[in-house]
């Protein structure tokens, strides 16, 4: 078993309540940093661990905070990104689910650490139960002075929120986030400026995800040189990864990132191999924005080197051979998947979800999907397979937030994988279409 920082204690009975939590040594960095620590020696901390964002970008979270605009006269905001719309990950909810006061904890820390008085944690709004088991965690920390004015008597003051959103994806991405926030449309902003200059109500701001805010405190308690000797490389400490799709053992881990990718995929103490004796097709390893890849160069890289869970093996070979640990949204097909009608389903989320404030995506993911529905419909043709591949191309990197490049990149890694299966749908349109049909190589078969 490899270092527990975020689920060492996640199924202690009661663990959910403060009291239980504080037994287990909850809030000690929170006492640690406000009565020992100056806000810039927690930042120090940060930095030394090599704490990268957990949300998907993978940015070193100390060097993001001390971005931080401060000038005189203005207030300082951290804003939680607990939206988690990425689908296939479901990490942050089972961490605000079951011990919600992990989080509060890193709020309070980090928000000292920034200088903020007020933060806020932005809720997918699908999570309102989710919602009322913070605000009730969120209460009891105030009761017990962890929350509020004068805190432990050190002269720090915070007062912390939970805001719903209305469950838009694109508010996932920072700047749409604050502008809803703020009372407006979820549109993403230009940028620069960044909002650690401009960010909530025109103030300097910073936005984390929820477990890279939770991991700050084992960071405070047990300094950033002991958080930067697990992992591997730039790639420190441990990842909760979501677990989904055709596994004998879905659910929420936490690994130390540099696990081999056969042993996470295939031991009984995590994913357990694929279900019902199946044979591994591909998988999407970072929630379903990241390139898809075939079994094989997951497991491998192009030049035959076995991959790691990191950040940085994972991306060997770039976008050619090579996907992102993103958000952790693991999703593992066996050979039953058909990758046409797959890709078509993940379009048509990213049609639903595009703001339509830039024509590249609001026109592009509807053209993409209505070519994907051609051909998992039986109406396409081999000009289709390249149409696909023009659009993502058009798309990508032209937009002001990454959704646009989020429903290129699966749609042309798709093509480049699984050219074959597409060419067999045009080719074989009457039995592509048939309920449970799939494609093989050697001969196209019925599940």
């Amino acid at each position: 078993m490899g270092v527990k920082i975020l689920t060492e204690h996640i199924n202690v009975p009661g663990i959910n309540t403060y009291e239980t939590y504080r037994k287990m040594g909850g809030y000690r960095s929170v006492e640690k940093a406000l009565k020992t620590m100056t806000p810039d020696e927690v930042v120090e901390e940060v930095k030394k661990s090599g704490l990268r964002g957990r949300g998907g970008a993978g940015f070193p979270t100390g060097m993001k905070w001390s971005f931080l605009a401060k000038p005189e006269g203005k207030p300082r905001y951290l804003v939680c990104n607990a939206d988690e719309s990425e689908p296939g990950t479901f990490k942050d909810r089972v961490l605000m689910e079951k011990i919600p006061h992990a989080l509060i904890e890193g709020m309070i820390t980090s928000s000292y650490a920034l200088g903020a008085r007020t933060s806020y944690i932005y809720i997918r709004g699908e999570l309102m139960f989710v919602l009322r088991i913070l605000e009730k965690a969120i209460a009891e920390a105030y009761a017990n002075g962890m929350l509020g004015e004068n805190i432990l008597g050190s002269g720090y003051s915070l007062d912390l929120h939970v805001h719903p959103g209305g469950g838009a994806y694109i508010c996932g991405e920072e700047t749409a986030l604050l502008e809803s926030l703020e009372g407006k449309r979820g549109n993403p902003r230009n940028k620069p400026p960044f909002p650690a200059v401009w960010g909530l109500y025109g103030c300097p701001t910073v936005v984390n995800n929820v477990e890279s805010i939770a991991s700050v405190p084992w960071i405070v308690n047990n300094t950033g040189d002991e958080y930067a000797k697990i992992g591997v490389g730039r790639s420190t400490g441990t990842k909760l990864i979501s677990a989904g799709g055709h596994l004998n053992k879905p659910g929420v881990y936490e690994i130390e990132l540099g696990l081999p990718v056969e042993e996470f995929l295939y031991s009984d103490e995590y994913c357990g191999g694929i279900w019902k004796g199946r044979k591994f097709k591909a998988v999407v390893a970072g929630g379903s924005s990241v390139p898809i890849l075939p079994a094989e160069l997951f497991l491998k890289t192009a030049e035959g080197v076995p991959r790691v869970m990191t950040y940085e093996s994972l991306s060997e070979g770039g976008f050619v051979s090579g996907t992102m640990l993103g958000s952790g949204g693991f999703i593992a097909m066996d050979d039953t998947t058909c990758i046409v009608r797959n890709t078509w389903n993940f379009s048509r989320f990213y049609h639903h979800e595009s703001c339509g404030q830039c024509s590249p995506c609001r026109e592009g993911t509807g053209w993409m999907e209505k070519v994907l529905h051609r051909l998992e419909h039986g109406h396409g043709s081999m000009h289709d397979i390249d149409l696909l591949v023009s659009i993502s191309k058009q798309i990508e990197g032209n937009t002001i937030c990454p959704l646009g490049d989020a429903a290129a990149w699966p749609v042309a890694s798709a093509v480049r994988h699984f050219r074959e299966e597409f060419e067999w749908h045009v080719r074989n349109p009457q039995e592509a279409t048939k309920p449970g049909a799939v494609f093989n190589k050697s001969e196209a078969v019925l599940a």
